[in-house]
């Protein structure tokens, strides 16, 4: 009895150490390339590499905090933070309402509603830069000369000349908040609602129906069954859908990029477009490194907490 316990543990300590061994290239590659360079990012980014000269010299001069504090004093790293804010907070508002509508109308079995469930899926298949570049043809506000009007010449056909304007290239914004981010934002709801479609309709489906026939036996309509059944179970799956879009919209890079840039006055910024171009074409290392500290915070922030949670109900 005892040999074979001896055995069984030798035989566990074994499968153990291959299941290390296996992930070990993953582990060593994770270190590196992922928690080496984050931590040369904050070194850099406490240093005065703002130049290339200094960068190949290794001039490195500790400067503590100056580099973010210039960038918080920075007015276009200010308009950067309102518009990421104002982008996450519509961008999620957007994604939640229309996915979760969309699931419902879907879940309802109605006619057609596979062939609309692909149909709304699709744009995931769609890279943002094709996305960008798509959209802002639609919204060209006379700048490209095979889409002259874009928006406009619909508006224009339908009679309502009151809705036309300059779209992304407007400069007027309201309570810091930019107009012209309006169709970064839809662009950016028409591309991922489907994915919270998706996640909603795998939670209704996911509903025990005996929950429902018991409270349509009890009369309730389907209003109160939504409300009251429906939308409780379905709170995990929109607070996992928050996390995710809010991972996405801080970090935003590619659709604003390919769509509109950092715009006029940069009405239509976002960190990672100023991160790019104060690393890559003004060689500002440290304030592009300050930047993207930064931005890891503000993801940190959002994903942190649900990593804590999870696995604190998971243990």
């Amino acid at each position: 009895m005892l040999v074979r316990e001896v055995v069984q543990i030798k035989g566990s300590t074994r499968r153990k150490l291959v299941g290390f061994l296996i992930l070990l290239p993953t582990l060593v590659s994770l270190g590196v390339f992922v928690y080496v360079f984050i931590g040369w990012t904050v070194g850099v980014s406490f240093s005065n590499w703002n130049s290339f000269s200094k960068l190949i010299k290794g001039e490195y001069i500790f400067t503590g905090l100056r580099n973010y504090m210039r960038l918080f004093e920075d007015p276009r790293f200010q308009t950067d933070l309102w518009n990421t804010l104002f982008f996450t907070l519509f961008f999620i508002a957007g994604c939640l309402s229309l996915g979760i509508i969309l699931a419902v109308l879907i879940d309802k079995g109605l006619k057609g509603s596979r062939v609309f469930q692909s149909i709304f899926l699709f744009p995931m298949a769609i890279s943002f830069v094709v996305t960008g570049t798509v959209w802002s043809w639609i919204f060209a506000p006379g700048i490209l000369p095979k889409f002259p009007q874009g928006m406009n010449l619909l508006f224009k056909l339908m009679g309502l000349q009151a809705l036309q304007w300059r779209w992304y290239t407007s400069t007027t914004s309201i309570l810091h908040f930019n107009l012209a981010l309006i169709p970064v934002i839809i662009a950016a709801i028409w591309q991922l609602s489907g994915y919270t479609m998706a996640m909603y309709l795998a939670g209704l489906r996911g509903i025990d129906q005996a929950l429902i026939e018991a409270a349509k036996v009890d009369g309730a309509t389907d209003r109160q069954i939504f409300w009251r059944i429906k939308f409780p179970i379905l709170r995990p799956i929109t607070l996992s859908a928050m996390i995710i879009l809010g991972h996405i919209s801080l970090k935003i890079f590619d659709l604003v990029y390919s769509m509109t840039g950092s715009g006029p006055n940069n009405v239509t910024d976002v960190p990672a477009i100023y991160m790019f171009e104060t690393t890559f074409r003004a060689n500002r290392y440290a304030t592009g490194s300050a930047i993207a500290i930064i931005m890891l915070v503000m993801v940190a922030v959002v994903i942190v907490p649900y990593l804590v949670t999870s696995i604190k109900k998971e243990v």
